[in-house]
């Protein structure tokens, strides 16, 4: 049987310990507006007994115009206490279709230094489909202490990826569709450019996953190289706005490749300036 990750537990696991304490579970699910979902809608119609929603349009820095941009850690510290979740918690994330969303959650649990945090596999649609137990109560928050531990060190900003760009020195990986990748399809946000970052590999977030399951982990590694990467070097991931290179770097961790950073701003810091050079095509 091939390997899965290790940061992914099953929906067996999950409802098995859905009344022990010491558990967050999170519905992280976030949907781009072709999508036609509304997560918090979804989430308040049926969720996962004991779990609370994460806005991830509402988790972020109030100071920065950018989409998703990561808050400050007592920003965060602020929004999870809120949710009942502590730094030693184990952190079950989900979203809806089992990929998509749901890594940017763990990331960003993980940046800000907590240390059990997994992906449920299969996602809600999948725990639903299979007759799983499902709520629409709210979920009762409990008071409690979330300290964070940030790692700056695991984030690139626009000056590290004008460096990176220029020499070469680090790995890109852009988690777009290869429509706006390579510049045939317009970016959706206005005045921002499609194409991609020189240099740049395409890694489709759709590519990491097969029905709602992240590729066990010898079809993750071939996968990650026939894009072009070389997974004894270090990689930066990118996307739209910082949400779905999550899922690149989630399936880097799963392989034990560390070495690697989520740059935050992505496409819609570096697309929408005048001062950045952009790439079209395949390469």
């Amino acid at each position: 049987m091939s390997e899965k990750s290790p940061f992914v537990v099953s929906a067996d696991w999950l409802e098995q310990r859905l009344h022990e304490p010491g558990l967050s579970i999170v519905d992280g699910s976030w949907y781009l507006p072709a999508q036609g979902r509304d997560a918090k809608a979804e989430f308040e119609a049926a969720h996962i007994s004991r779990a609370v929603f994460f806005d991830q349009d509402l988790v972020v820095d109030p100071d920065s115009d950018l989409p998703h941009a990561l808050p400050a850690p007592l920003t965060f510290e602020r929004f999870v206490n809120s949710m009942g979740i502590s730094d030693d918690d184990t952190i079950v994330v989900y979203d809806g279709p089992g990929f998509f969303s749901a890594p940017r959650v763990w990331w960003m649990f993980r940046v800000m230094g907590a240390e059990k945090v997994y992906l449920l596999d299969g996602g809600f649609d999948r725990w639903r489909a299979e007759g799983r137990p499902v709520t629409d109560a709210p979920t009762k928050i409990a008071p409690t202490t979330f300290i964070s531990n940030f790692d700056e060190s695991r984030v690139a900003s626009l000056a590290d990826m004008r460096r990176i760009v220029e020499t070469g020195e680090t790995q890109i990986a852009d988690a777009r569709p290869a429509g706006r990748f390579t510049g045939a399809e317009p970016e959706p946000r206005p005045g921002v450019r499609s194409g991609h970052m020189p240099g740049a590999r395409n890694v489709p977030t759709t590519t990491l996953s097969e029905g709602g399951s992240l590729l066990p982990l010898d079809r993750l590694r071939a996968q990650l190289e026939s894009a072009g990467l070389d997974l004894d070097r270090p990689v930066v991931t990118s996307c739209g706005s910082g949400v779905t290179a999550a899922a690149i770097t989630f399936a880097l961790e799963s392989l034990g490749h560390h070495d690697n950073r989520l740059y935050d701003g992505s496409w819609s810091e570096w697309g929408a300036r005048n001062d950045t050079p952009v790439a079209t095509g395949s390469e």
